[in-house]
């Protein structure tokens, strides 16, 4: 273990020169060519570079290790750490029981010469802790947001140097993630997908390490699957008809999947919506995830659970506002059509202006980052229950001067209510029925589907009591 120092990258490539255990491959295709150089300049490379490869060219790097549908994607990284970690245990018997073996692998895309492009990369380590052992992998994917292409890949040669030192030196993935930005100023990169697996890390729950991306500043937005399985947003909504719930999902109840099941339906039925193209996402705000300050990553997997039971993806982010959120998923769309669906409540606050007041521009400027690239919201019933009046956009008066804005929003088919809403449900609210299960109150399984209510009592989730609840209760 290093000391508390942070070490420069230099320091990093040459303490891991100067181990002899440490002995394996770098191998580069594409706009990452500079992790190797790092070893090299350090002094002692022979100690731990068994080969470097640099493929650039497109055939030779099918020819190597495979045709993948991009050559910047999960698939050509996967390819390449297992061809060359299977070559180094190939051809090294002699090393076998004495060296801590690894492969190190990247596919890149820097900024072109025209500056048309996002700088983005895909890089990975497949290590050993132990000889003899079977290996780890860690995968990351890093956006690189310098505005010159030498300084992204100064910012890729940096970030390899951190991966390998890590994995190595650091036994807890937290820290691992932490260092992978040692040395360099987080506005230049953003590193959007972490998964660490293998028999030195089964104990790790890679959703929280997708939490701690957005906790930890290294990220703006983080997804994952139905399974459980880290997904890279850009990747998994690209080009996608993308429909999203936003919500606290604590619990999921009959209110939450109705949203989803009448607000998908509308937007399937949209004449711009490819239907066979449609990805639903579900999407926590780590706002909605903090008490009293910190992150309760106990209450966040029991929320995750519950919602990849019923077989959804799962965003997490730290945008509250709905313009953030819109201008985020709207640059992988590419112009396809964005559905958010929102309670009547949502309506309401996104004409406060009082949100907007750390905009230039205001509200104006809001609106035009929420509706700018085929964004349509869709408005789920609301039930009030001092007047029994059940709210839609009918119901709703916005301030007098922004009524000609509202309108002209109405008018060019920006909002519109959801139909078929099933409104005797509109009373149940989730802060009550989590604390019928907390307390142990009998009844509360009427207002969350079936499985939602096996999994909170199979695995105790919310903290539902060990004991059978013995009193009666109701919302």
């Amino acid at each position: 273990m290093e000391s508390f120092k942070t070490l420069t990258t230099k320091e990093k490539a040459l303490s891991l020169n100067l181990d002899d255990k440490i002995y394996g491959t770098i191998a580069e295709i594409g706009g990452g060519q500079e992790v190797a150089d790092y070893f090299f300049k350090a002094g002692a490379a022979s100690g731990t570079i068994a080969k470097t490869m640099s493929a650039y060219d497109m055939t030779f790097s099918d020819a190597i290790y495979g045709k993948s549908l991009r050559y910047v994607c999960e698939d050509k990284l996967m390819k390449m750490l297992d061809r060359e970690y299977s070559l180094l245990a190939q051809r090294l018997t002699n090393r076998a029981k004495r060296s801590h073996f690894f492969a190190f692998a990247n596919t890149v895309e820097t900024l072109n010469y025209k500056r048309t492009n996002q700088g983005h990369g895909w890089i990975g380590l497949r290590f050993q802790k132990h000889p003899n052992s079977d290996p780890n992998d860690c995968v990351i994917h890093v956006i690189l947001k310098d505005t010159d292409p030498l300084w992204q890949q100064q910012v890729l040669g940096m970030v390899g140097v951190n991966l390998i030192h890590a994995c190595y030196n650091y036994s807890e993935p937290e820290e691992i993630l932490n260092s992978l930005t040692d040395n360099i100023h987080k506005s230049r990169l953003e590193i959007d997908m972490f998964r660490i697996e293998g028999p030195d890390f089964h104990h790790v729950d890679n959703r929280l390490m997708v939490l701690k991306l957005v906790k930890n500043g290294l990220t703006h937005a983080a997804m994952f699957g139905p399974k459980g399985n880290v997904l890279q947003p850009s990747a998994a909504l690209y080009k996608k008809n993308i429909f999203v719930l936003r919500g606290r999902f604590r619990p999921v109840t009959h209110v939450n999947v109705d949203m989803m099941i009448t607000g998908m339906r509308a937007f399937r039925k949209e004449s711009d919506v490819e239907i066979q193209n449609v990805t639903p996402i579900v999407e926590l705000t780590l706002n909605d995830l903090t008490m009293e300050g910190e992150v309760d990553e106990a209450d966040f997997l029991d929320r995750v659970d519950l919602l990849c039971s019923l077989g959804q993806n799962v965003l997490i982010s730290n945008y509250q506002e709905h313009y953030k959120l819109a201008a985020y998923l709207s640059q992988f769309t590419r112009h396809r059509k964005l559905g958010i669906v929102m309670g009547y409540y949502n309506l309401v606050r996104i004409f406060d202006e009082s949100y907007y007041e750390n905009l230039n521009g205001g509200i104006l400027e809001s609106f035009s980052r929420l509706f700018g690239s085929n964004v349509k919201l869709y408005i789920y019933p609301t039930f009030k229950p001092d007047t029994k009046e059940i709210q839609t956009t009918d119901s709703f008066e916005p301030e007098p001067h922004l009524k000609h804005l509202y309108q002209y929003l109405m008018d060019n088919d920006k909002f519109q209510d959801i139909e078929g809403a099933k409104t005797e449900n509109l009373h149940i609210i989730s802060d009550d029925v989590l604390e019928m299960i907390q307390r142990g109150a009998v009844g509360w399984e009427k207002y969350v589907p079936n499985k939602v209510a096996d999994s909170i009592k199979q695995n105790h989730l919310f903290s539902y009591p060990y004991e059978v609840p013995l009193d009666d209760d109701d919302l």
